[in-house]
């Protein structure tokens, strides 16, 4: 009981070194079971004699398992060690050990995690994925999905991704790998297998031609809904782009003040008209008067923000508008963009039309990137992942007892 050990018979209890050493051995019906699958398997040979896991301590003392670990043959996975009911395959800990760090690993930082369990970082990340790879084993986070959002975001320097996707309807992490690629969408959807990908609905995700077309080939039923937050970010860029090269062109015919002015109304362009101060405002002013193409660009941009704010018909009405409007505004950063956006129409109609955005989404790689930074050190994706998965997965096992 104080170990929070379960089917086993306890042999001797002795203390070696200031530490609790107890001698146990599984129950009748808990031997010659394969350590991966748990299948009756025929015994093999005695392994390489008594092994030691490292259990919770007693007070502030060191406290460990003891008992024979024998290999079994088993048919699916050959020769391996023979399970044991108080701890997971191929871990040096007990089931309630590895439970209590990963609780821990999810509500503190790694130093405190590591001081207090007396292990190192290291430990704690296979710890981690190992209590994640066996809680997501039996597939049930990939069931059910209907509303799914997909994309990436960088974990570390280097060009180093990780694709996610997040259930809509719970609000889970429901699946991460490393990757930003086609290949990597598509092991999502092998997963969830072919009828999986048929009972997807809608797919929110950004405009990557490796989503669109992995969803297009894979998911018959589904509807793509481009996040409305990259079309929008599309066209405050194309308007930076202007104010840039108006800036540029201000600096060269050696005007200083229109060049200081225009330089300084950047977040003026920016943000919402209705959240404007008096100073904004009034820059806003002066560039209309005094400069009619960037005013231009400004009144373009805002149109397109419109069309996430009224109903579906009237926003069918106001797109068209607009990019009758940006084909022939004569404002190349504009025009470019007009193409971009009547190739992805469909997405973005279907958005507004079922009013979807990768909003969830991007909340889950916030909090993925403060995982990321709360745990820092981590040597592999799958650690983090793991990590990912206990925290915004509702998988973080619950403390022993």
């Amino acid at each position: 009981m104080l170990l929070g050990i379960e089917r086993a018979v306890v042999e001797d209890v002795r203390v070696e070194l200031g530490s609790i050493v107890v001698s146990v051995r599984p129950k009748s019906r808990e031997k010659r079971r394969c350590g991966v699958c748990g299948r009756r398997c025929p015994w093999e040979d005695a392994g390489e004699g008594r092994r030691r896991w490292r259990a919770l301590d007693l007070g502030t003392t060191f406290a460990y398992v003891e008992a024979n670990a024998p290999r079994v043959y088993c048919k699916q996975h050959r020769v391996v060690v023979a399970a044991v009911p108080w701890a997971r395959h191929d871990s040096r800990f007990t089931i309630p050990f590895e439970d209590q760090v990963c609780w821990l690993a999810v509500h503190a930082t790694r130093k405190a995690v590591s001081e207090l369990m007396r292990v190192t970082w290291r430990t704690v990340g296979n710890i981690c994925r190992r209590v994640a790879e066996e809680a997501l084993a039996d597939g049930d986070q990939l069931r059910g999905l209907k509303r799914i959002g997909i994309d990436d975001f960088a974990y570390r320097k280097g060009h180093r991704y990780l694709t996610v996707v997040v259930d809509h309807d719970t609000g889970r992490l429901v699946w991460a790998a490393p990757g930003r690629d086609r290949a990597t969408v598509e092991k999502f959807l092998d997963l969830i297998g072919k009828e999986g990908c048929e009972q997807l609905e809608l797919i929110s995700c950004d405009m990557a031609e490796s989503i669109a077309t992995a969803i297009a080939d894979r998911c018959p039923n589904a509807v793509r809904c481009v996040d409305p937050f990259h079309v929008i970010k599309l066209a405050t860029d194309a308007l930076d782009e202007i104010r840039r090269e108006v800036w540029n062109q201000a600096r060269r015919e050696g005007h200083a003040q229109e060049a200081k002015a225009i330089k300084g109304s950047r977040f003026a362009l920016w943000m919402n008209p209705a959240k404007l101060s008096e100073k904004q405002q009034a820059k806003l002013a002066h560039i209309q008067q005094t400069n009619k193409p960037l005013y231009r660009a400004y009144l373009i941009a805002q149109q397109l923000r419109l069309i996430y704010r009224v109903s579906y018909e009237q926003a069918i009405q106001l797109l068209d508008a607009w990019l009758a409007w940006a084909r022939r505004c004569r404002l190349a950063p504009f025009i470019k963009l007009a193409r971009t956006i009547t190739e992805q129409r469909p997405g973005i109609e279907a958005a507004i039309q079922h009013g979807l955005s990768n909003a969830r989404t991007e909340q889950v790689n916030t909090q993925l990137r403060v995982i990321a930074r709360r745990a820092y050190g981590f040597h592999t994706p799958e650690a983090l992942i793991a990590l990912g998965m206990l925290s915004l997965g509702g998988i973080c096992p619950l403390l022993p007892e």
